[in-house]
């Protein structure tokens, strides 16, 4: 109940007491501490025709699913641009597209994944190196094997992401950020929410690698959990000893998750952890006041001072039944008394 009014939805039991024992938080980027909702803020082109970098350039990701594809295309058709069908299409996760536009063969991804096609022509090193200074995610547009220009996409962060992740150092745990961004924009990023981008960073990570990096800390260790919102953070959740999905995140996620936090709001983290905290040390005085009682009021009624002190030691046994009952009382409104905790 607690949780349901902070739109933290647990699962089950389990994963309510797992909580408790976490001493790692892994964020993922996309959509957990930035909004997901990336869009184009720059435009690079090499001959100085901007316009028709964009519109090949969101040709070629009509048909990607990716969140920085979108970005672009949704530029494009903002500025009302007339987008070409492509004859052919692949996309390589994590890295980029390549698209078959007007005869043309168009490449749109990463420094890496252009370099890696042996590009030549326009050498965009440092349009690329200023957009990741400023946390921005550079797209490199190919066409015909001759690097074009570069598309600059960046995702807003959340408000609450750095009060969150505040709250979680006060705590005492450890925080990384997981991210298939480059070193540079993701370390940019981590200083905006108060982390170390030398120790709390996992940058160019694929998407397929995710639950790699929750196996790895778990190795060391660490209690982990994993906060994602997406299909490839699906994996990962699973990994984690405790799997938190963003409710503004894909069904996937929210299935895979043992804890949903409904709002999107990093906050909801550290509250369900304290949430776990407070409930597990509530079960802990209850079992004893419990135990207590009983202990205490049965030997009585079996007459253990009667030896002692004569028959009138003996306790009735209605008082023993009394003091059993009212343990179930205490029990109860100690209990109830979560309802006024400041989580």
């Amino acid at each position: 109940g607690m949780g349901a009014e902070r739109g933290i939805l647990i699962k089950n039991a389990e994963a309510l007491q797992r909580a408790g024992d976490i001493n790692t938080i892994i964020l993922d980027k996309t959509g957990t501490i930035t909004l997901g909702k990336p869009a184009v803020t720059d435009i690079v082109a090499a001959n100085g025709d901007d316009e028709a970098l964009l519109r090949l350039a969101a040709s070629a990701e009509r048909s990607s699913e990716h969140p920085l594809g979108a970005a672009i295309v949704k530029r494009a058709q903002a500025d009302g641009l007339a987008l070409s069908d492509h004859s052919a299409f692949e996309s390589v996760t994590g890295r980029g597209v390549v698209a078959q536009i007007d005869g043309r063969s168009v490449a749109v991804g990463s420094p890496a994944f252009i370099i890696e096609r042996n590009a030549n022509g326009y050498d965009p090193g440092e349009a690329i190196a200023l957009l990741q200074q400023q946390g921005k995610t550079a797209m490199v547009v190919e066409v015909d094997g001759a690097v074009q220009g570069v598309v600059g996409v960046a995702d807003t962060v959340k408000p609450s992401s750095a009060e969150a992740i505040a709250t979680l150092h006060a705590m005492g745990l450890r925080v990384v950020m997981l991210t298939g961004d480059n070193t540079r924009t993701a370390h940019a990023i981590a200083l905006q929410v108060g982390l170390d981008p030398a120790s709390e960073v996992v940058a160019e990570v694929m998407p397929g690698d995710k639950a790699s990096v929750v196996r790895a800390e778990q190795a060391r260790g660490s209690v982990v959990a994993m906060v994602g919102d997406g299909v490839n953070d699906a994996p990962a959740l699973v990994q984690a000893d405790v799997g938190m999905a963003m409710g503004t995140g894909t069904d996937v996620a929210i299935e895979a998750a043992d804890i949903t936090l409904m709002r999107g709001d990093l906050r909801s983290v550290p509250q369900a952890i304290q949430l776990s905290k407070r409930t597990l040390r509530t079960i802990k005085q209850n079992l004893f006041w419990a135990f207590a009682y009983n202990i205490a009021a049965i030997p009585l009624a079996a007459g253990l001072l009667v030896p002692f002190f004569g028959p009138h030691a003996k306790l009735n046994p209605m008082i023993a039944a009394g003091a059993m009952a009212f343990s179930s009382v205490f029990v109860v409104t100690n209990s109830l008394r979560l309802r006024r905790a400041k989580i």
